[in-house]
């Protein structure tokens, strides 16, 4: 690969100055995107129905088109999905990426079209790069391949007619992508494309153990399993034994908060470097242009129209959305979207924070449906992972996976939190960790600290240690086992921790 290495890295560097423009003109960038995406989609049904063709500004778009969530922009993409064209976007749509953002039975099918994955997803791509170039003009990172942990597809067979393919973003990003980019990465689409999640991983583990691996990109729960799994085949307990030129692992998905500390035990290498993304079946958002500074920079350029609704919104039938000029530092917005995917004003579910004006960069602090609001107290995943990180810090532990939920008022005593926790490394004093949680919720989160004021409203937080194992196997259990996935950190009602104890007992006792 030495022989592109120079080629590829040399590309990679020049289109730092398109980044450049949108960092410099992001207002005027996203004018013209949305500009466009009204223009081409003006002859669609969504188009026509909601008077694209009168639409000249921004203001005007907000008054005519309602916000959109996946129930309600879904009639359009089943209809998408059983043959019809020019419904939502005005170039054929073939493809859907199969989205679960917890492990709710319903799953989401995005449409995925050659624009968004062109000007969105593969230039996204293509970026996140530049910025890692930007940052470390000597890397070596195309001298070797990237290994690339992504999910499955299948031929969608919800009509007869119909020439649809769905699986998860990242297969279909693998399906589509263009011959160079399968030169550079590893495993065989054979294997990379696989459903069933347990073989996949002793088959990929067996497949890359002698590549000339440089990179890595995945979610840090199926990275760990992989990476120990090759630990078990090789002997090491280091990857850099393995794999001596690995120097960066790009990840997202979920908080790495959480991992980092894992990461730094799992390759002990002092040039390693992460590198955070923010990429959804939706569209992707951002990465990290300064490594190892927290913020990502928004992606402005890549068919994505942005409008930011405060919180204090979330819920109103006609709720205020602002655009790029008017957020503030540090306030909690919902993010919604427009898309050259043919999305429209369609409400992600994820909540982000700004971390700078200029640039504009985000951070994502949660999710508008996974938090703990019982009491007042307001937590968000930013807060639950920030407190296990520092408890896991401070007792040696190593966390797999949690989630949480409230335990209501009762005769028997004041409400509180209930933590399910998997270690893969457990705590020296259970208790210790308990306490230092609690403290770094009340130190980050004053709503939390003052429920918890003298436990009047809010007792101490509840641990229960599960199996290692129990949360994929739960999981499995759900046919929801790989891919994108994932236990929801925070729930503001106990169905699903009841779900899983009531899982975890019957485990138990068979």
């Amino acid at each position: 690969m030495r022989i592109l290495s120079p080629a590829i890295s040399q590309l990679a560097r020049l289109r730092m100055g398109r980044i450049a423009y949108f960092m410099q003109y992001p207002v005027q960038v996203q004018q013209q995107v949305f500009q466009n995406l009204i223009s081409a989609a003006q002859y669609t049904e969504f188009g026509k129905q909601y008077g694209f063709s009168k639409i000249y500004k921004i203001d005007e778009y907000k008054q005519r088109v309602p916000i959109h969530t996946y129930d309600t922009i879904k009639p359009y993409i089943q209809r998408t999905m059983e043959g019809q064209q020019n419904v939502l976007w005005n170039t054929p749509i073939k493809w859907f990426a199969k989205s679960s953002g917890t492990t709710a039975d319903k799953s989401k099918f995005i449409p995925v079209t050659v624009e968004s994955l062109d000007e969105c997803h593969y230039r996204s791509g293509r970026d996140v790069i530049s910025l890692y170039y930007n940052n470390f003009p000597d890397s070596d990172v195309f001298t070797g391949k990237s290994l690339v942990i992504g999910g499955s597809h299948q031929v969608n067979k919800l009509s007869e007619n119909s020439d649809s393919y769905f699986g998860d973003l990242s297969a279909v990003m693998l399906q589509n992508m263009p011959f160079y980019g399968n030169m550079i990465r590893t495993p065989d689409l054979e294997i990379a494309l696989m459903d069933e999640w347990e073989e996949k991983i002793e088959r990929m583990a067996n497949a890359v153990i002698h590549e000339n691996v440089t990179s890595i990109a995945g979610v840090p729960t199926w990275t760990i399993v992989l990476i120990k799994r090759i630990f078990e085949l090789t002997g090491t307990d280091n990857l850099a034994d393995v794999w001596p030129n690995v120097e960066l692992y790009m990840h997202g998905g979920v908080s790495f908060t959480p991992y980092r500390e894992q990461f730094r035990k799992l390759i002990r290498k002092p040039l390693m470097h992460y590198q955070e993304t923010y990429n959804a079946s939706e569209g992707f958002f951002a990465a990290q242009d300064v490594i190892g500074e927290e913020g990502l920079l928004l992606f402005l350029n890549h068919g994505i129209f942005y409008e930011f609704m405060p919180m204090e919104e979330l819920g109103k039938e006609n709720p205020e959305t602002l655009q790029l000029q008017e957020v503030e530092l540090g306030k909690n917005y919902a993010l919604v979207i427009s898309t050259n995917g043919g999305l429209w004003r369609y409400l992600v579910g994820d909540t982000i924070q700004f971390t700078s004006l200029l640039p504009y960069r985000i951070k994502v602090s949660g999710r508008t449906k996974s938090f703990i609001n019982a009491f007042g107290e307001e937590v968000i995943v930013e807060n639950s992972d920030t407190a296990i990180a520092k408890a896991s810090e401070a007792t040696g532990a190593v966390v797999n996976d949690y989630t949480a939920a409230p335990v209501y008022f009762s005769d028997h005593g004041n409400g509180g939190h209930e933590w399910l926790i998997e270690f893969g490394v457990a705590p020296d004093d259970i208790n210790k960790f308990t306490n230092v949680l609690d403290s770094t919720l009340k130190t980050i989160n004053s709503d939390y600290e003052a429920k918890r004021y003298k436990d009047i409203a809010l007792h101490m937080p509840q641990i229960h240690v599960l199996p290692e194992g129990t949360f994929c196997e739960f999981l499995k259990s759900k046919g929801k086992l790989g891919g994108q996935h994932k236990v929801p950190r925070l729930n503001n009602d106990r169905n699903y921790l009841e779900e899983i104890l009531k899982f975890a007992a019957n485990n138990m006792n068979a």
